[in-house]
């Protein structure tokens, strides 16, 4: 993530959406959780500007009102940053150089505990390594370094190193982490570099992705690859990558300029095959070139060789000014072996990144931010392409910025 220039964009965005950006979180201690837990976790914006976060059973049916049924995100925002596991929830506290654990009491949001990290102004990348074990990938501006946090999640004891990823070089002062992934005892990590100044940022023509022995995280090799740039994107904020039934690992290259800022080159999708420790020279799936004819940014696995990417409609947005605010995004289901899209008929969608599919035993749920038709969850089949609304928000919800489960 190229953060500074990102940063000016974003608190653009922030104030525009946010009315009141309130003081920090309460801590409170010794009350107890409600005693059923719900399924799934869903963070909406109002037309007032107030986030909430709500947990629901039921996505397939009904009507919510976030401002009745959730609790008040304090302080806001917080939806680009969130990563939800076992009813909890964790961000990056940037002023305090903290990772915090928040829970909802009461059907208030509120911060639970802390502990300080070193190095990090935000979570490009995190994979669980157990249940209760995460780690976490930052870019340390300062140090010019990667910077790693392990954390036991149960009580936030850590453990903190660097990345052997080469430090910016040349004319580049910037490296993003698009990227990471374990298969099979290594860790791959994809990321490019960045020319960046106050108020404009370029990538470079090169995605590199590094493996690494792990846990030792002894470099082994540096796969390069010149047909995208800007590999994936920050996982908080939407997928951009999986694993397979079949143990192949996908992942989406995003030179649009929401991301890489590099719209002469295509949209593309990539492949490493199981235990081949190499980008595949034969496969890309151009999608710039397909009848989508846009760029995309979202990258969602369905299931049996079939994904979901949500992609940018050209004519109906200015810049990064507006990119947020007009409905211009759709929704494509592929077939990853054939390179087929297929458009799904949805409204046009609205929010530059968001965490809006959700895949559960065979279940697709989508949910989209129409102009005029309100904001719902959509059903898909991703078998028969069937589509059918489900669970309506209330008339004065602007976004659903992210649906999740709470439970693995």
């Amino acid at each position: 993530m190229i953060h500074r220039y990102r940063s000016v964009i974003h608190f653009v965005i922030f104030v525009l959406l946010s009315v009141v950006l309130l003081p920090g979180c309460r801590e409170k201690s010794g009350e107890k959780q409600p005693d059923t837990q719900k399924k799934y976790s869903i963070y909406a914006m109002m037309k007032n500007g107030k986030e909430y976060i709500l947990q629901t059973d039921s996505l397939a049916s009904g009507e919510i009102n976030p401002e009745k049924s959730g609790a008040l995100v304090v302080p806001a925002p917080l939806y680009y940053e969130l990563i939800v596991r076992e009813g909890r929830y964790y961000s990056i506290d940037r002023r305090r150089s903290s990772f915090v654990r928040y829970k909802i009491v009461n059907d208030e949001f509120v911060r639970d505990t802390s502990v300080a990290i070193t190095g990090f102004s935000s979570v490009e990348n995190y994979n669980w390594l157990s249940r209760d074990s995460l780690m976490i990938l930052g870019y340390d501006e300062d140090a010019r370094k990667v910077r790693y946090v392990k954390i036991d999640v149960r009580n936030l004891s850590i453990t903190q190193g660097t990345v052997p990823i080469p430090t910016p070089f040349g004319n580049y002062n910037w490296l993003s982490i698009g990227f990471s992934q374990f298969l099979e005892n290594k860790l791959y990590i994809g990321y490019c570099y960045h020319t960046y100044t106050l108020d404009n940022y370029t990538t470079g023509d090169t995605i590199y992705t590094a493996i690494l022995d792990y846990p030792q995280l002894t470099p082994l090799k540096t796969l390069k690859d010149t047909r995208s740039v800007y590999p994936g994107g920050v996982n908080t904020r939407q997928s951009h990558s999986f694993v397979t039934e079949k143990g192949d690992f996908y992942f989406i290259a995003c030179p649009g300029i929401a991301s890489g800022n590099y719209p002469e080159k295509p949209t593309g999708i990539f492949r490493i095959k199981k235990s081949q420790e190499e980008i595949d020279p034969d496969y890309f799936f151009n999608i710039s070139a397909s009848p989508i004819k846009n760029h995309g940014y979202g990258f969602w696995y369905v299931g049996n060789g079939k994904a979901i990417v949500r992609t940018e409609r050209k004519g109906l947005y200015t810049g990064m000014k507006d990119h947020y605010k007009v409905p211009h995004f759709d929704f494509y289901l592929l077939d990853l072996e054939k390179q087929t899209a297929h458009r799904l008929p949805l409204p046009l969608d609205k929010g530059t990144s968001r965490q809006c599919v959700l895949v559960e035993k065979g279940k697709v749920y989508i949910t989209v931010n129409s102009g005029n038709e309100g904001c719902y969850v959509w059903l898909l089949d991703p078998e028969t392409g069937s589509l059918k609304k489900g669970l309506k928000f209330s008339d004065d919800t602007e976004y659903i910025l992210r649906l999740e489960r709470l439970t693995e």
